[in-house]
């Protein structure tokens, strides 16, 4: 059953979502708005966050699970997707856009407001371990390759410049950092002033996410469309609930990997497909459409973790 705190946190997350879709009709705002937003997201307050929870990381196997979780779901997603392409016909666009925005979630500008939000301080490393070792490196490895592989117009990328967008990452470098950095007592003026940007994660960026909400989409893709959101949004979740319950997970690890998993698609991923021509319609219908969507499967999704637990 969700609690009061919970709710009230998630009402507060709609605030600031709604705050986002007034402001587009706002005069005199900027059309870069979203965009500016999400730049000092990413570059501030997001390796912020990640700095702050890392001390709160205790290094043990439970580790694993939301670390492996990405990627094995990400191996079921590719055979799905090539599957259904072979038996439904799609085109080598429609399957490379959903290819890259099916399997990587936004399991940090939207994971991790929530996942503090319903679970709590305690689950913010698990969420940061799921996000960077899994969705962040895929996003900066798998996606490049699969719009080189299914975009014409994009060029393949070489090894060396996929490793150096990894690690010029500013999240990434706040990972290293903060693992560098664990056991060391920082001054107090150091951990106030992380403590505050990280506080700014969840407003900015859900007024950014109301800002740019868009749902436009083909008929001819929305047969598509909807197995794209059917497999990121339920199947997801329930392939990677069942992966660790049936070899008896079932803790706090568990519980967020699972919940991470149900993420819509990646806001970033999206832009990668779109960039490369990759159906652009269709990429920001299951976006769009899905993180509209979520804030309904999300909630239950937690509900149902919840009462596994009672």
């Amino acid at each position: 059953m969700l609690t009061a705190t919970v709710m009230d946190n998630f009402y507060l997350i709609l605030a600031c979502l709604g705050i986002g879709l007034l402001l587009r009709r706002a005069p005199g705002m900027p059309a870069n708005s979203a965009m500016a937003l999400n730049g000092y997201a990413l570059n501030v307050a997001l390796p912020a966050v990640i700095l702050l929870n890392l001390p709160l990381l205790n290094i043990s196997s439970a580790l694993l699970i939301p670390a492996l979780t990405p990627w094995l779901l990400m191996l079921l997603v590719i055979a799905l997707v090539l599957t259904l392409a072979r038996l439904l016909g799609w085109s080598r666009e429609i399957t490379g856009a959903l290819l890259i925005v099916v399997p990587l979630g936004n399991t940090s500008y939207l994971g991790f407001p929530l996942v503090q939000s319903f679970f709590g301080q305690e689950a913010m490393p698990y969420a940061v371990v799921y996000d960077q070792l899994g969705s962040f490196i895929a996003l900066a490895a798998y996606a490049p390759v699969i719009a080189a592989l299914y975009g014409p117009a994009v060029e393949r990328p070489a090894a060396a410049a996929i490793l150096a967008r990894i690690f010029t990452f500013p999240p990434f470098i706040a990972l290293l950092a903060g693992l560098l950095l664990r056991g060391v007592q920082l001054p107090p003026l150091a951990n106030q002033l992380v403590a505050m940007l990280a506080a700014t994660l969840i407003p900015v960026v859900m007024v950014a996410v109301g800002l740019q909400i868009t749902v436009r989409f083909h008929r001819r893709e929305l047969l598509p469309l909807t197995f794209g959101l059917g497999i990121k949004l339920l199947l997801m979740p329930a392939c990677a609930w069942l992966l660790w319950v049936v070899v008896g997970q079932d803790g706090l690890a568990t519980r967020i990997a699972v919940f991470q998993a149900g993420m819509p698609s990646m806001i970033s991923a999206g832009a990668i497909a779109i960039a490369a021509g990759l159906a652009p319609r269709l990429v920001a219908g299951t976006v769009g459409l899905g993180l509209i969507l979520s804030f309904v499967s999300l909630p239950l999704l937690y509900w149902l973790l919840a009462g596994s637990q009672a």
